[in-house]
């Protein structure tokens, strides 16, 4: 067993001795492991014995295959070695016959690269003295005046001929005219036949157009390069590229279409297509473009400026898109400011006089709507004040002057519309959008300004301004009968048109002047118009004078002195009066009024100053009656509603007056003997002792001793 620790089968788990001979016993009848089966320790010994043979026998035989595989290793090493020797002399002897080749691959390109200078030196004459030859002989068909080469008679050859002519031209023209020489070659410098060759290339060019032949085109267009004709091949090829372009109604579509198709066109034609295509702009907008825009523009420029200010607007912007698309062709180093240029040229007049024209139509469009306005409604405006704010604050104070001149009846006319607000601000919204579109940006914060200007007069003066005071001059006197209160539905458009007006402030002025000094004149004008407004809502606190004034009527109608102080007290079925229920509806309906027509801390102040009067007429009002102990209870009962009533004011302060009133109207009921009592409780405490007394002495029983003597 001690040979086979450490002994590994092929493929298996590494050999465990202890393992291995606990599985031996096992499996070897007698080896005691197996149940019920006795122990016979020399079957085992035995079966070790001859496994152990076996294992030896195994071993000898790994180990003799071991050592075959290691020589048979160790022969085949030194082959590899051997040859890995042989291969490193190949390489080296192939490695001296490359050297010996680049060597002399070195030698022979030197001496073809001077074959070929000195081939080079020899041939260059030669060759120029062949074209001179050639040149000599054409100038003599000159001098001649017949021209018999096949170069100037074969029409097919026109390239040659150019290249031929020119070539004489420019010699023609080095040469003085005073020599004999010169005066020889007059006929070659004079633009005769260099005129004729260059308009036969100019009509191959062109009629290689006509028949699309682009590859034609490319070698005229190549040989007029060097002619003083090649910018006429130039117009040509423009002019012709227009035929048949501009055939729809939309100029600009069938613009860019056609520049579109021929910078894909130009590229394969000229050697420059940059400053062709270029001048091919150039052309549409100087000739095209500029004639279109004055047909559209002059028609209505004097008769019609709202047509002529859209189609202004209008035109502008096509241009300017279709000047975009054209930026993505290659036109040069500059080409935006290039297609600006462009742009000015076309609209520079027209431009120059927009803000004036705008403010002009503006002025005279918003002035026909409000006017139709109030024709539709048969009124004829009258004069307002036009006092500033301090003079707005001052009648406030003074609480005079209201309503301002003679009250009018409006018949529930409020002035104000919808329809008129909103065409005033899709107006001024248009404006300025052309505003921003057609302004020089150093002009336009000072132009967006003045449309801002135009309207705050028309829409905010002319007619908010204008409803507001016409609001105050409708306000009835405290003591009418039946007054309808207007005013509040005024004050609720109003505000509802102001929020449109700021609206339209900030999302279509701001961005223009947001980054410029007019932003603090608009938000100081803006600011203005605000606290003008609010001063004339403040003084339309008037209002509520009128409300009281009804009130006091319903409960002078309403309120009988039997209420509180009934013939039968035993026999009183009603829970509170019949004046009690109207007023606490009429309160009701013009707190909801009041909620519905302003917003913000406005609504908070009206309904507070609203309340603090209701509670004073109410408190004043219960000072006039005498009351029985069952008609106190009834007054209590009448004030218990009236709270309730203030509680839909929501305001901390008109809840509280209440809460003591109600408290006050306790002492009409409460016992002699409890009147100190009560007095000292925590709502009436505070109270001025001749208050609580001016309330105890409403009691029918007031005069009797032994109350006077309670509260004495």
């Amino acid at each position: 067993v001690a040979h086979c620790k450490g002994f590994f089968f092929c493929g298996q788990e590494p050999f465990v001795a202890d393992e291995y001979i606990e599985r031996l016993a096992w499996r070897t009848p007698g080896g005691g492991s197996r149940g019920g089966e006795a122990f016979d320790p020399k079957r085992l010994l035995e079966e070790f014995v001859n496994h152990i043979q076996e294992l030896q026998v195994m071993d000898e035989r790994i180990q003799r295959k071991v050592e075959k595989l290691e020589q048979q290793c160790q022969k085949e090493a030194k082959e590899f070695a051997k040859k890995v020797q042989e291969l490193q002399k190949s390489n080296q002897v192939a490695f001296q016959h490359f050297q010996e080749l680049d060597e002399h691959i070195s030698y022979v390109a030197t001496k073809v690269c001077h074959l070929g200078d000195q081939l080079e030196g020899v041939n260059t004459p030669r060759q120029r003295a062949v074209e001179a030859q050639k040149l000599m002989k054409y100038f003599n068909e000159f001098l001649d005046g017949e021209l018999k080469s096949d170069v100037f008679t074969n029409s097919e050859k026109i390239k040659e001929a150019a290249d031929i002519i020119q070539k004489l031209h420019l010699i023609a023209q080095e040469l003085p005219f005073d020599s004999l020489m010169g005066f020889c070659c007059y006929p070659l410098s004079s633009p005769g036949k260099y005129h004729d060759l260059e308009c036969q290339l100019i009509q191959e060019f062109t009629s290689a157009q006509r028949r699309g032949e682009i590859s034609r085109m490319r070698e005229v267009a190549a040989v007029l390069l060097h002619f003083k004709g090649y910018s006429h091949c130039v117009d040509v090829y423009i002019k012709q590229c227009q035929e048949g372009a501009f055939l729809r109604n939309d100029v600009f579509e069938d613009a860019a279409i056609l520049c579109q198709r021929v910078n894909k066109q130009v590229g394969e034609i000229f050697s420059n297509p940059e400053t062709v295509l270029a001048k091919l702009i150039q052309n549409i907008f100087e000739v095209k473009l500029q004639s279109y825009v004055k047909d559209q523009l002059e028609e209505h420029r004097k008769s019609d400026a709202e047509q002529y200010l859209k189609n202004l607007y209008d035109l502008y912007t096509r241009t300017t898109n279709l000047s975009s698309k054209l930026m993505e062709f290659n036109l040069g180093t500059d080409k935006q400011t290039f297609l600006s240029k462009l742009i000015k040229a076309i609209f520079i007049s027209y431009l120059e006089n927009y803000i004036e024209v705008e403010i002009g139509y503006l002025k005279s469009r918003s002035a026909m709507i409000l006017q139709r306005y109030y024709d539709s409604k048969n009124h004829q405006k009258r004069s307002i004040g036009t006092g500033g704010i301090q003079d707005l604050k001052e009648r406030l104070r003074q609480r005079t002057n209201l309503p301002l001149g003679p009250s009018i009846d409006t018949h529930g006319e409020t002035f104000l519309s919808q329809e008129v607000v909103v065409n005033l601000l899709q107006e001024t919204k248009q404006a300025f959008e052309r505003c921003h579109r057609l302004s020089d940006p150093s002009d336009l914060p000072k132009n967006a300004f003045r449309i801002f200007s135009m309207l705050v007069e028309f829409l905010c003066t002319e007619h908010i301004d204008y409803a507001l005071e016409t609001g105050l001059a409708g306000i009835p006197s405290s003591d009418s009968k039946n007054a309808n209160l207007y005013f509040l539905d005024v004050v609720h458009q109003a505000n509802t048109i102001f929020h449109l007006f700021d609206k339209q402030f900030n999302d279509h002025l701001m961005p223009l002047i947001s980054s410029s000094p007019k932003l603090s004149e608009c938000l100081q004008k803006k600011k203005d118009i605000i606290e003008q407004m609010e001063v004339k809502l403040d003084m339309g606190i008037d209002t509520l004078n009128c409300m009281i004034g009804q009130m006091k009527h319903i409960l002078a109608a309403e309120q009988k002195k039997t209420d509180f102080k009934p013939e039968d007290e035993n026999n009183v079925l009603i829970q509170y009066t019949n004046a009690c229920v109207k007023v606490c509806g009429y309160v009701r309906k013009q707190v909801e009024k009041i909620r519905n027509s302003m917003d913000g801390k406005n609504v908070d102040t009206v309904l507070m100053e609203f309340g603090v009067r209701f509670h004073r007429l109410i408190y004043e009002h219960l000072q006039q009656y005498s009351y029985s102990c069952m008609g106190g209870m009834l007054a209590i009962c009448d004030v218990a509603e009236y709270r309730k009533c203030a509680k839909d004011f929501k305001i901390a302060l008109v809840l509280q007056l209440f809460d003591t009133l109600h408290a006050l109207c306790n002492l009409l009921v409460v016992a002699p003997d409890n009147l100190k009592q009560v007095c000292s409780g925590e709502q009436l405490a505070n109270l001025d002792k001749n208050i609580l007394h001016s309330f105890v002495q409403l009691r029918v029983d007031y005069r009797s001793a032994r109350l006077a003597r309670h509260f004495s």
